[in-house]
């Protein structure tokens, strides 16, 4: 069972690699994701262009479900992205269902101290455009709009 969660894992951050390679990204894909390794805090997977920083840490479910996310994982991806200077999201892969990515931001803290996220909030979670635009790489409907009297 754990063997095929974390082929489930693999395959979801090698799908998320190769996506954000082919949008142009600098990828990399930590090898020991999971691992626990005391001196280095890193995410599942950094993305870099033009000097924008994404930093993932990614969920597969073979159904849409409340994902739950440990305190310690949480402050490790918080601890890199501060220093990369960039944008954290979890993102969630879900078969038949496009990739949603939640900003670190929007997770909820349980009375136990760990984190989640809802199914609801997934479920109306953006996809891939959305961390573009966070990132000032994709050009939305409200910048245009916003911009129009200029």
């Amino acid at each position: 069972m754990r063997d095929r969660r974390r082929s489930r894992g693999y395959r979801a951050e090698r799908d998320l690699v190769i996506r954000l390679w082919r949008l142009g990204f600098a990828v990399l894909r930590a090898p020991a994701s999971g691992a626990k390794i005391k001196r280095a805090d890193y995410p599942d997977i950094v993305a870099i262009k033009n000097g924008k920083v994404a930093v993932f840490e990614v969920k597969s479910r073979r159904e849409l479900s409340t994902i739950y996310i440990e305190e310690e994982q949480l402050r490790k991806l918080k601890t890199f992205t501060e220093r990369a200077g960039g944008k954290a999201y979890i993102a969630v892969k879900i078969p038949r269902i496009e990739w949603k990515f939640i900003p670190i931001e929007e997770l909820e803290r349980t009375p136990k101290g760990r984190y989640k996220v809802r199914k609801d909030t997934i479920a109306k979670s953006p996809g891939l455009e959305k961390v573009l635009a966070d990132l000032g790489l994709l050009r939305t409907l409200e910048d245009y709009i916003g911009n129009k009297g200029k």
